[in-house]
Parts: C-alpha cells; sequence; structure tokens
C-alpha cells in the first residue's frame, strides 16, 4: 500500500470520504458516525481561512493553471467548510477556493461539514500531507502545532490521522536542525533525506558545514550519511583511548571496548543527539542522553517514555 493511499484513508476516516482530487475511485460509504454532509452554494467572500492550514506559501502558477481549468469545465470538487455563525470557516480545498475567486466565481458549491476544531485541525494535516509539493518544515510544523495545542503524544496523533509513527516523528525532528540548514531545505536545495542525516551531528555549527559542502559539492543522501558516521567516528576517536569507570587488576587501567563506540552511533543514530556510553569490568554501566535546550528534552521524553510502539517504529 502507498502511503498516499494510507493518508487517503486517514482523510476518508476523517471526511467520510476522500475527496477525489486525491483519490480518483468512487465515493466510499461514509464511516459510522461521521458528521452528514449538506450541499450548498455560498458567496465566496463568506468563507473565511482555515486557521489550522499548514501550508504557508501557494504556488501561484498552479493556481492561475486551476483557475483556467473551472473557467472552461466549472468546479466539479466542492470545497468543504463549517458553519460559525453567520459566515463559514474552510476546513479543506483552500487551493480550489482560490483558483475560483481567481477565475471570478461569486460562489462555490461547498459540502458542510459539522466538525469541531479539534477534527478540522486533523482534516487540514491530512489534506496537505498527500499533496507531494508541502514542504518537510511544514508538515513537522503543523505536526508540532497539533501536539502543543491538544496535548497528545506522538503515537496518539498518528493513530488519530492513519499515519506511520516514524513518518511523524522524523518530521517534526527537522524543526530543530539550524536556520541555515532549514532555508536550504525549504528552499529545494537540499532534500528532507539530507537534513535527516544531519541530525545526528548535535553540533549546529557541523550541520550548517555540511549542509554547505551537500550545496557545493551536490552530495547525495547515501554519501551524506557515510560522511556523518566518519564525522561522528572521528569525533569518538580519542575516547578509544579512555578507560572506563573501573580499572582492571593490578591497577592497571583497560582500554575502552570499541563496540562502545558503535553502540553509540547506533543511539545516536536514533535519538538524533549525542550519547554517551559507560561500561565496568563487572559489566554494569551508565547511558548519558545529552539535550541542548528544552524542546529537545520534551522530544526525547517523549520519544523515550511512549508505550513503547512509537520507539519502536522509528528505531527500525
Amino acid at each position: 500500500m502507498t502511503k498516499e493511499r494510507r493518508l487517503g484513508r486517514g482523510l476518508e476516516a476523517l471526511l467520510g470520504r476522500a475527496p477525489e482530487e486525491f483519490n480518483e475511485r468512487p465515493a466510499a460509504t461514509p464511516v459510522a458516525g461521521a458528521a452528514a454532509a449538506n450541499s450548498d452554494q455560498v458567496s465566496v467572500y463568506e468563507i473565511d481561512r482555515n486557521p489550522f492550514q499548514p501550508r504557508r506559501e501557494f504556488d501561484e502558477a498552479e493556481i492561475d493553471s486551476l483557475a483556467d481549468s473551472i473557467q472552461q469545465h466549472g468546479m466539479i470538487q466542492p470545497v468543504v467548510v463549517r458553519r460559525t455563525g453567520d459566515r463559514y470557516q474552510l476546513v479543506a480545498g483552500e487551493r480550489r477556493l482560490r483558483a475560483a475567486i481567481k477565475a471570478g466565481l461569486p460562489h462555490v458549491t461547498v459540502q458542510i461539514r459539522d466538525v469541531d476544531d479539534r477534527q478540522a485541525n486533523e482534516i487540514a494535516i491530512v489534506e496537505n500531507l498527500q499533496r507531494k509539493d508541502l514542504n518537510a518544515l511544514e508538515k513537522g510544523a503543523s505536526f508540532q502545532d497539533y501536539l502543543q495545542r491538544y496535548g497528545c503524544t506522538q503515537d496518539e496523533l498518528a493513530k488519530r490521522l492513519k499515519i506511520d509513527r516514524s513518518t511523524l516523528s522524523n518530521l517534526i525532528r527537522l524543526l530543530e536542525l539550524p536556520a541555515d540548514v532549514q532555508t536550504a531545505l525549504r528552499s529545494g536545495t537540499i532534500s528532507p533525506g539530507h537534513a535527516r542525516a544531519l541530525l545526528p551531528l548535535g553540533d549546529e555549527r557541523e550541520q550548517v558545514d555540511f549542509c554547505h559542502r551537500i550545496q557545493q559539492e551536490g552530495l547525495s543522501v547515501r554519501a551524506t550519511e557515510e560522511m556523518v558516521q566518519l564525522a561522528m567516528q572521528d569525533t569518538d576517536a580519542p575516547n578509544l583511548r579512555l578507560v572506563t569507570e573501573e580499572t582492571a587488576g593490578g591497577g592497571k587501567k583497560r582500554p575502552r571496548a570499541k563496540h562502545l563506540t558503535s553502540l553509540e552511533q547506533q543511539f545516536r543514530a536514533a535519538l538524533g543527539t549525542k550519547v554517551e556510553l559507560r561500561e565496568t569490568s563487572a559489566g554494569r554501566g551508565k547511558i548519558v542522553i545529552h539535550f541542548k535546550n528544552h524542546d529537545e528534552f520534551d522530544r526525547l521524553r517523549d520519544f523515550l517514555c511512549d508505550d513503547g510502539s512509537g520507539a519502536a517504529a522509528q528505531a527500525g
């Protein structure tokens, strides 16, 4: 099953059926408990924007093309709205509404849904996730905003939206990257895969330097991952000469086991931050997880204190 199909099911569960714009298939029977939809003609000037819209930028050329299509063929797919007093608030279909206004339509066909703020927020997220041109940072920000607004865990949100928890977590983690790296990701000069590869570095200056190399040298995601691993190994090299917390027999210091360095790198890749392992000669030890601010601490806490399904999914 493709990711788009899974996301389509998420929107279908929220709206009763997935809009044809995203899934070209016959309308499904509304899910049990879903509020019935009413269709009506509404003035475009009576519809207010969706306050939960994750998208910050709209491609004007795409809107122009859609407006031309609407002028020629009419508006085939209605927009989804909800009533707010004597006006309406957009729930899904902002591209179509913008294009209809540009095409000069005074009225549009709407599908009126009885949904609360939380449902409207979820529908806006899923609708935009299905569009490939929504950038990764906008997706991550929409998830982060939802988690803060409703105080739920990443695992709970993933289940409500019918998406993989690891997808959600990886997108949120991109918000921790330095501003220069986020700018490069937003402009498309590096990909989300490149950005994810930089997360284990932890050090912001190093992440920016690697970002510049990716742009200048045209590095692939795989090459970036390998370079990051080498950089982490170089950082850990002095630790190979360090000792454990206990000394070996005869008072001589025992060299640090090499497998600890490999395990540290695995932890760093999974958690996206610096991790230190210390082991005694008796096999006891400790794991030290570093964080650089409160936001990163909260992310690590959510990751480690979840019910286990989320951590397992991301580590896999």
